[in-house]
């Protein structure tokens, strides 16, 4: 069936259509056959009809830029046959016939199918050419910048590897897409046939576009290699017929390449039995062989998807690394993964981080979401990198939230001091650019809560999806403590198990920990004793050791009921302090006198 093929001046830049039987339109227009590529098509640049086994193509007058044929403009209608092309802009337009009628006694092909690994005894009759060529594959296809890139590098490759070649090409079958009708009628549909890039021994010879028929059927065969003989190498000057795009070829085989990270590939080379200088080609009688060509192919598809199988686990690698520290990561990369990934107890850190300033930045920009999106991501990003720097796990997503612990699935001696360092860094991350109006962070803060205890760790969820997450009290504990901030008017909160590892492990010049208050959180009937992680002393600290000992004076005095010296002291702390507030509040709330049954604990309203 006669068909069309468009393409640009990328591989990407192209499509085939069947011509129908009546005229059909080239150009932009809403009805016409465009090339969204192609900014010099016209709205209507020309008038395709099908006729009598040519093309007639009637350029319009009218369009701005014109039609070219054989390099010349072409303002008078012409024809163009089977294997025939005219130009538009950068785009060439070729006419191809996809199958021949059934009816043709040579529309069926001689296939051969050669099972993968079956030519690993075949001796390659040029053998120090084609190794030299394998031996550069590796570099050649590690060095490509882009994936058109590395498109482009593996067809040079297979043109330097099977001389005999006239073309080569590299293509994609969408493997369980939607399929296609093409053929005679009643032909069994085929999935699209997409060419990643296509190459000519001879580019004046026009585009290459394979068979979608021989392609289909290697891809589908998956270890296998179809080879496609349409002219006997003994009948060398019998009429070829036009089995594949541009016709002219006595064979073409496709090679399938393996693996996940080359799902759908193939390799494809064309060529014919005699030279345009009418010498015969070095081959015997026999299509078999090929089979040192096909051989090749199958060596450079399966170095192909080695190499590509590399890259792929070193991308995954990379977007583990946002999640994993390089510590977890060496266990994940083990061969006990899977082991290590199974949910068990461990004695972890769980630190809670929530964005402050979220609700507000929303509703601001309920007209702009895409906007919001990118400030929350930016956010998001401070808190996981603070995290994974630090040897952390990042456990959940949460809204504007970020769950990490850290003590699986290594134990780890220093996780309470990891974390407090991480706690640390996203405040300072904040702290930061939070007040630059041209900052994407600007007006946002975090409130964080850290806990320690047991819980179970690992890969939770269910049979069919699961994710690294970790389960248990402490983890309600840390999203308390962080809830917690908010009424406590400071940045970080601790648990007492995880404030005495700081007091006992984490040297002052690294971070310090005050003793807040003695809390009973709305709901709960066990009281339980808070801290805040403040950071080393420093010019710009707001708290020097010397306030630190006084708000500790303060406590005592407040929770043994001396309200008058609580009070006094309290106020020797800066105004900039807020964490003095729940003491002085409470303080003024009672008119300076403890409650009836005073205990030293201060009631919240929240959780």
């Amino acid at each position: 069936m006669p068909e069309l093929v468009a393409q640009g001046p990328r591989p990407e830049d192209n499509w085939r259509r069947r011509l129908p039987a009546g005229p059909v339109v080239l150009g932009r227009g809403d009805e016409a056959w465009g090339a969204p590529w192609e900014a010099f098509l016209a709205r209507r640049q020309a008038e395709l009809e099908w006729r009598l086994g040519r093309l007639v193509v009637r350029p319009n007058a009218d369009a701005r830029n014109p039609v070219f044929r054989d390099g010349e403009v072409a303002s008078a209608p012409f024809e163009v046959g089977v294997g025939g092309a005219f130009v538009v802009g950068r785009t060439t337009f070729t006419v191809a016939v996809d199958a021949p009628s059934p009816s043709d006694p040579l529309a069926k092909p001689q296939t051969l199918t050669v099972a993968h690994g079956e030519l690993a005894g075949v001796r390659f009759r040029d053998a120090p050419h084609r190794l030299d060529v394998l031996s550069r594959l590796p570099d050649v296809i590690a060095g490509a910048g882009s994936e058109p890139d590395l498109f482009a590098r593996v067809c040079g490759m297979l043109l330097a590897g099977i001389p005999r070649a006239d073309a080569v090409a590299l293509v994609t079958v969408e493997v369980g897409g939607p399929v296609e009708p093409f053929g005679p009628a009643g032909a069994v549909p085929e999935p699209p046939v997409r060419v990643l890039h296509a190459d000519r021994r001879r580019p004046a010879d026009g585009p290459f576009a394979p068979s979608r028929r021989l392609v289909a059927e290697a891809v589908a065969a998956r270890e296998a290699t179809v080879l496609h003989v349409w002219r006997s190498p003994n009948r060398p000057h019998e009429p070829a017929v036009e089995f594949t795009v541009q016709g002219g070829f006595d064979w073409s085989f496709c090679t399938p390449v393996e693996g996940e990270a080359c799902r759908g590939w193939g390799l494809v080379a064309a060529g014919r039995f005699v030279s345009d200088e009418g010498s015969t080609l070095p081959f015997p009688s026999s299509p078999n062989d090929l089979r040192d060509d096909v051989k090749f192919a199958e060596l450079v598809a399966d170095i192909l998807s080695s190499l590509r199988q590399v890259q792929v686990l070193r991308e995954r690698q990379g977007v583990f690394r946002r999640f994993f520290s390089p510590g977890v990561l060496h266990v994940l990369a083990g061969r006990d993964a899977a082991r290590a990934l199974e949910p068990r107890e461990a004695d972890v850190t769980v630190l809670f981080c929530d964005l402050r300033g979220f609700s507000r930045t929303v509703e601001e920009g309920a007209g702009k979401l895409l906007d919001v999106l990118t400030r929350v991501s930016a956010a998001l990003g401070v808190m996981t990198r603070a995290i994974v720097e630090n040897r952390g796990a990042i456990a959940d997503f949460l809204g504007d939230a970020a769950m990490g612990f850290w003590g699986w699935p290594l134990g780890d001696p220093a996780k309470v001091e990891n974390a407090c360092r991480a706690a640390l860094a996203i405040r300072a991350g904040f702290d930061a650019v939070s007040g630059d109006r041209n900052h994407p962070l600007y007006g946002f803060r975090a409130g964080i809560g850290i806990a320690t205890g047991r819980a179970v760790a690992g890969g939770i969820g269910t049979a069919e999806q699961a994710k690294v997450g970790v389960f248990g009290p402490v983890v309600n504990l840390a999203a308390r403590l962080e809830g917690m901030t908010k009424p406590l008017r400071v940045p970080i909160l601790l648990d007492e198990p995880t404030a005495a590892a700081v007091r006992a492990h984490l040297p002052p010049e690294v971070a310090r920990v005050r003793r807040l208050a003695r809390v009973r959180p709305a709901g709960l009937e066990t009281p339980q004793d808070v801290a805040e992680l403040v950071p080393p002393a420093g010019p710009d600290a707001v708290l020097t050791d010397a306030h630190l000992a006084d708000y500790a004076a303060a406590l005592a005095a407040f929770m043994s009921g001396d309200w008058v010296t609580a009070d006094d002291v309290l106020h020797r702390l800066p105004p900039r302090d807020r964490g003095k507030d729940l003491l002085t509040g409470f303080i003024l709330q009672h008119n300076h006198a403890p409650p009836p049954g005073w205990d030293g604990v201060v009631p919240l309203a929240v959780k």
